[in-house]
């Protein structure tokens, strides 16, 4: 097996993450089509009229597409989902991910390739053999750890058990993002309490709150400190992927459609890098620790290894929201691009001022993250240390820009200024 071997797949919620996994590495990117997939109310899902331009977009960089049908399917659905399986087939959708037997019947029906979804809770080799009728990928339940997928994808091997397409079920393992504290996500906290079902794409996420516990009887309240007890950390697997790719592994699924651009191309980038290192015989301590850093800057509850390593409990988060290193911090809109001299102009629209030296992004649906350090800043074409709020100022960069695309400086999260990030 080599580095090529191993697909990255990366979450995209949209047209900025789209560009944004393809500049990070992606070898596949999902992403969810309305209604009928589990980030439904989370992320901004494409419509149906998207699907010629993603697929046209992602052929251009050779990555393949998959859609997420991965809900609860009610019969008043039916007729949606199968619409949604044509227009797949139709503009050639590399595959669907699955999970309600009316969707993988009726994907098969119309030789559309299916990916079996974690929603499945997978956890043994004869849930392999029966899934292998309809599918060519399987993605294991989390709760498994890697002795137990390691054997499963040995059985495989030996008893050569094929999909569809006549090659060998390939395995694919959640490598990095959200933690659900249900098992493989099937959750009815938010819809008992908020009449918002999980499993319909719907969380509201109570279970992410801080909780007091009060006794009835004698009217004692204790707040339940240090610990969201029902939030897990975020899943990170970097430090261990040679682990995983040993276990057998061929496709790593990174969390997050409902997070932002620079999240999606850095979690990319930075597992991209990881498996070529195993492949380059180059996956040190310190490669180890940069990729760590990388990682700690992008949001996140926090980190834990999951089940993978045989742990049997959760670790929960300690505070609300990212505990990210750096976050990103609005400045402004660009008003024009000077192609011929890769010139930037640009309107400082808050009190977040630009200045020499800073790191920024500049993000657009077509630009996808573009990363940069601000060497010179010009204002009416006289050079400046920093802008001020309303300065129409211009700087260099090294790709193309476009019109409209957002310019945010990366701050250190400790830093207090005012945080608009998405």
């Amino acid at each position: 097996m080599q580095a090529g071997d191993v697909e990255i797949m990366a979450p995209v919620g949209s047209y900025e993450s789209l560009m944004a996994a393809i500049q990070g590495g992606a070898d596949s990117v999902y992403f969810g089509i309305g209604h009928l997939n589990m980030r439904s109310k989370s992320s901004k899902n494409f419509t149906i009229d998207d699907l010629q331009k993603i697929v046209e977009i992602t052929k251009q960089h050779g990555v393949r597409t998959y859609i997420t049908i991965n809900t609860v399917i009610y019969d008043s659905e039916l007729e949606d989902m199968k619409e949604l399986v044509r227009a797949a087939k139709k503009y050639g959708v590399t595959a669907i991910i699955a999970a309600d037997m009316s969707v993988i019947n009726y994907a098969k029906s119309q030789g559309v390739e299916i990916h079996i979804s974690t929603q499945c809770n997978v956890t043994n080799i004869e849930a392999i053999k029966f899934y292998s009728q309809f599918a060519d990928v399987v993605v294991t339940a989390r709760e498994l750890n890697l002795n137990q997928v390691a054997a499963i994808t040995e059985t495989i091997r030996k008893e050569n058990i094929t999909g569809p397409s006549g090659k060998q079920i390939q395995i694919e393992m959640f490598a990095h993002g959200a933690l659900c504290m249900a098992v493989s996500g099937k959750c009815y906290l938010s819809l008992d309490n908020m009449n918002s079902s999980a499993n319909r794409g719907a969380c509201l996420q109570p279970c992410r709150r801080k909780y007091d516990v009060k006794d009835k009887d004698s009217e004692i309240e204790l707040e339940v400190d240090n610990e969201y007890i029902m939030s897990p950390k975020d899943l990170k697997t970097v430090h261990f992927l040679n682990k995983i790719l040993d276990a057998g592994v061929k496709v790593l699924k990174i969390e997050g459609r409902g997070r932002s651009p620079e999240y999606v191309k850095k979690v990319t980038q930075t597992y991209k890098k990881a498996v070529e290192a195993y492949f380059e015989n180059d996956y040190t301590k310190e490669k180890i620790e940069e990729f760590n850093t990388d990682l700690n800057s992008v949001y996140n509850r926090g980190y834990w290894n999951g089940y993978y390593l045989g742990q049997r409990l959760g670790e929960w988060t300690e505070k609300y929201g990212s505990q990210a290193t750096q976050k990103k911090i609005f400045v402004g809109n660009v008003t024009n691009f000077f192609s011929k001299l890769n010139v930037v102009e640009l309107k400082t629209e808050t009190v977040n001022n630009l200045s020499v030296g800073d790191k920024i992004y500049i993000m657009g649906s077509t630009t996808g993250v573009y990363e940069d350090v601000v060497k010179e800043i010009r204002v009416d074409l006289i050079p400046v240390e920093q802008t001020k709020k309303g300065d129409l100022c211009s700087f260099r960069v090294n790709q193309t820009i476009r019109r409209g695309d957002k310019v945010f400086k990366i701050i250190k999260a400790n830093k207090k200024e005012i945080d608009f990030q998405s």
